[in-house]
């Protein structure tokens, strides 16, 4: 059934095959890039190769969990969760301030546990929503999820094309037929209509799976990684192995990085809110900020950071046009099963990162045109400019920020230039409370309902 949003082939509520469910469902997991968070925080804390395996496992099975908890009972909307960038360094600072991994994790794995247990008292006692509905107003939301797309963009470009491992002309190479293979496909399901089920709908997975093949004929994929992985394992790194202990630095800690991880996945529902044209509801603002936190919580258990939600998927809807939970779902259990199939993880974790880059560029765009598309739908007044444009002059400013200044920077601080999202988003909230206003008439509705 085609969805009423003439944007979508398939809803949100839309029925998927389940053969065609589980394809599109892997089509997200590989773009997601979910595997390289954990490979930094092991090479930080010098992990040996089953440690990182583990911090892989235990990543993959808490985004499969926390997706499934967040599509099905909590959101109740398309979204997957996954680690973000934004809690590494502090995660890899506790560990090693507590004497190092045998008994650092365990202090990390408490902290987490607190900051995640705080974020479901904050939806169960409904002042998640009263915050949104009153900072963040269709103009602010509309900003957030522009600088979402635009503050990714730089990475996808930089880490995972011009700076990653290998030769910057193979690396361009790489990425620059990805790219094409992917608007190659996406351009023939919009000229032909009738195709679109087969080119659009899977042009990411394909584009990836053309890019892996040349870096293979280049000597680019690592099949040493593959070939010298078990098939089975289980994570080893949990809260069964650690234990799990409190500290005060470290809890105070992990709070301020879960307010700024609140905030990115503020800007991450909101851009899917916009690709799906689905209005979040007051309930679903609540009982997605406890899903949250319960998928936060699932991790640390696990031994991993906390996983919360991915941008991505929002772009990768905007190049299938298909939206349906069903797909997440499907992504969910892809998930779970490279939590314990270590072969499979080892095989996208192999997967060269120039590959990677040239979809996860053309998706950052996608996802920063939806979120203009929100603000083009509104009639803005003089001080609103000012509030459109400052947010985003702060987070290109955040991404070419040298490193030597944030770490020059006290470290609570350093959490928050660490995050352009985070720095725009309350930007863009202070500059609407406190900008003298004109009256906005809006073409369509606000995205937060009852």
């Amino acid at each position: 059934m085609k969805s009423n949003n003439t944007k979508l082939l398939v809803g949100p509520d839309d029925y998927v095959k389940p053969l065609d469910a589980g394809l599109l469902g892997l089509q997200h997991v590989l773009a997601m890039d979910v595997y390289v968070p954990p490979v930094i925080l092991s090479g930080i804390l010098m992990m040996s190769l089953s440690g990182k395996m583990g911090l892989l496992q235990a990543t993959f099975l808490a985004a499969g969990i926390g997706t499934l908890l967040q599509t099905l009972l909590f959101m109740k909307m398309p979204v997957s969760q996954g680690p973000s960038f934004v809690p590494l360094g502090a995660a890899a600072g506790i560990v090693l301030a507590g004497g190092g991994i045998t008994n650092g994790m365990g202090t990390l794995i408490g902290a987490i546990v607190v900051g995640s247990i705080l974020l479901i008292l904050l939806g169960i006692t409904g002042l998640f929503q009263k915050v949104i509905n009153t900072l963040v107003p269709a103009l602010v939301g509309g900003v957030i999820i522009t600088n979402v797309g635009l503050s990714l963009i730089p990475s996808a470009l930089n880490e995972n094309i011009f700076k990653a491992q290998g030769n910057i002309y193979q690396n361009i190479i790489l990425a620059g037929v990805t790219a094409l293979t992917l608007l190659l496909f996406v351009s023939l399901g919009i000229r032909f209509p009738k195709t679109q089920r087969l080119f659009r709908t899977s042009a990411i997975i394909l584009a990836l799976l053309t890019g892996t093949v040349i870096a293979t004929f280049m000597g680019r994929f690592n099949w040493h990684v593959v070939t010298n992985a078990p098939w089975f394992s289980f994570p080893q790194g949990t809260v069964l192995k650690y234990g799990i202990h409190f500290s005060i630095p470290a809890i105070l800690t992990f709070i301020i990085i879960y307010g700024v991880l609140t905030t990115e996945t503020t800007g991450t529902w909101f851009a899917m809110s916009a690709v799906t044209d689905h209005a979040i509801s007051k309930k679903q603002w609540n009982m997605g900020i406890i899903g949250e936190g319960l998928s936060c919580l699932i991790a640390g258990l696990l031994g991993t950071t906390p996983v919360t939600g991915y941008s991505t998927n929002a772009g990768v809807i905007s190049i299938t046009g298909v939206a349906s939970k069903r797909v997440f779902v499907s992504a969910s259990i892809w998930f779970i099963i490279l939590g314990f199939f270590s072969k499979l993880a080892a095989f996208l974790s192999a997967i060269p990162a120039p590959v990677i880059g040239g979809v996860f560029a053309i998706i950052c765009v996608t996802i920063m045109l939806n979120g203009l598309n929100v603000i083009r739908q509104l009639t803005p007044g003089e001080s609103d400019l000012y509030i459109i444009g400052i947010p985003m002059i702060l987070t290109l400013a955040l991404v070419l920020l040298p490193s030597s200044v944030i770490k020059a920077a006290p470290q609570i601080i350093q959490y928050l230039l660490g995050s352009p999202i985070a720095i725009s988003a309350i930007a863009a909230i202070l500059l609407n409370l406190f900008m003298p206003h004109s009256v906005i008439s809006e073409k369509s509705s606000s995205k937060v309902t009852d």
